[in-house]
């Protein structure tokens, strides 16, 4: 009798030890897909709907009404720095006229411009310039950079922002002559691409600069430009690179693209969110995870997917706690409203550039991505993030639609 209840109370043991494991495995499995459901259709679209780089935004709901937005505040930077350009009683920092033309400066910011027909209310010229008088006098006594403009305008009706920018600033035009030459280039990406090398050495031959950062007028600086640039400059890899970009659209900064480097941090992001979401479901009762390979995997695929979703321009933003915080990449091709030429490598550039055709589908930034991938020695990087806001809802060279939106 004593040892048939033993046997039954044994049996009974193992069918309870064997229920508890086969329920552990489908507890776990449906705290993952409630996780999943929570996050991926519950929480991230509440908070990343109105996230313009957001997999969730709403394009029909908020694209127009933020684009609206975007241009009216654009339009009031406009006309902000007209008056600002239009007082002479403006003071202006020592990088720009009242400097002179000295010799050997640091740095050199070279605007390139040229007129813009449409949306020349927005005045980005006049917006540039304004940031950087603003930024250029934050350096204490000293300058930090010569600035000038480089009008490359070879209509009838030229240039009207450069031309107010002229009674205060340095501005580069070309002679008569050769704005005829230029102004016979076989198409207008040719024509970009000879301005762009005109500028690149004009500049070079005035200031003699150690370094050269070369922005199109439709660049709008970021409050830590100059801060970030000497912080590029005293790093070991600037002097082995031909330039530095300080731009990349931020709809092209998603890591679900072709740049290789990016999935390596993808996974790394991964890895470690999935290693501290381990570590504190280990100390709370109520989640069942345990380390083990199958749920380090599932987490690491949660993580990589979540910040994808909500949208990884949002987090290269906290790198702009500081400059040190800033990272370099290999260069990606497009494109170059912003770059960064340290030493003499402007000169190797506008070298380089003189030798091949430009045409459309090979315009100035993808030529330059070429000759930095096919020349032997010679290295190209990209900043992350941003160093520039672009603002040129309207092209100088391009056709521009009846209403231009952020996307």
């Amino acid at each position: 009798m004593f040892q048939l209840a033993t046997k039954k109370c044994l049996q009974k043991s193992w069918c309870k030890a064997l229920a508890s494991r086969r329920a552990r495995p489908s507890r776990t499995a449906s705290q993952g897909l409630a996780l999943c459901f929570l996050t991926f259709a519950v929480i991230l679209p509440l908070f990343c709907h109105r996230s313009l780089y957001s997999y969730y935004f709403m394009k029909s709901l908020y694209l127009n009404s933020m684009s609206d937005r975007a241009l009216e505040e654009s339009y009031r930077r406009g006309q902000e720095a007209l008056r600002f350009w239009e007082d002479p009683g403006a003071t202006l920092p020592p990088g720009f006229a009242g400097a002179g033309d000295r010799k050997a400066p640091e740095l050199l910011v070279t605007v390139v411009t040229a007129a813009r027909y449409q949306g020349k209310e927005y005045h980005y010229l006049l917006q540039v310039m304004r940031r950087l008088a603003s930024l250029t006098g934050a350096c204490g006594g000293r300058a930090c950079a010569e600035v000038l403009v480089c009008d490359v305008e070879t209509g009838p009706r030229g240039n009207e922002d450069a031309g107010l920018l002229e009674k205060r600033v340095r501005v580069l035009r070309r002679s008569s002559e050769e704005m005829e030459q230029v102004a016979r280039s076989p198409n207008i990406f040719e024509k970009e691409k000879r301005d762009y090398i005109y500028c690149l050495r004009k500049g070079w031959e005035r200031i003699r600069p150690k370094n050269v950062v070369v922005l199109e007028d439709d660049a709008l600086p970021s409050a830590d430009f100059f801060p970030v640039i000497y912080n590029l400059l005293s790093r070991r890899f600037s002097s082995r690179s031909l330039y530095v970009k300080l731009y990349h659209p931020e709809r092209l900064q998603r890591y679900w693209n072709p740049e290789p480097y990016r999935i390596l941090e993808w996974v790394g992001l991964g890895l470690f969110g999935a290693t501290v979401l381990l570590l504190v479901s280990a100390s709370c009762a109520a989640l069942s995870f345990s380390f083990s390979a199958a749920h380090l995997i599932f987490l690491m695929l949660y993580v990589m997917l979540a910040v994808e979703l909500a949208g990884r321009h949002y987090l290269l933003e906290i790198r702009r706690l500081s400059p040190q915080l800033y990272a370099v990449s290999p260069a990606t091709e497009c494109c170059t409203p912003a770059m960064l030429f340290p030493g003499n490598a402007s000169l190797r550039v506008a070298e380089y550039l003189d030798r091949v055709f430009c045409a459309r589908g090979r315009a100035k930034d993808i030529a330059l991505y070429q000759i930095a991938r096919s020349l032997p020695g010679e290295r190209a990087h990209s900043l992350e993030p941003n160093l520039i806001t672009h603002i040129g809802a309207f092209s100088s060279i391009r056709g521009n639609p009846s209403h231009p939106q952020l996307l």
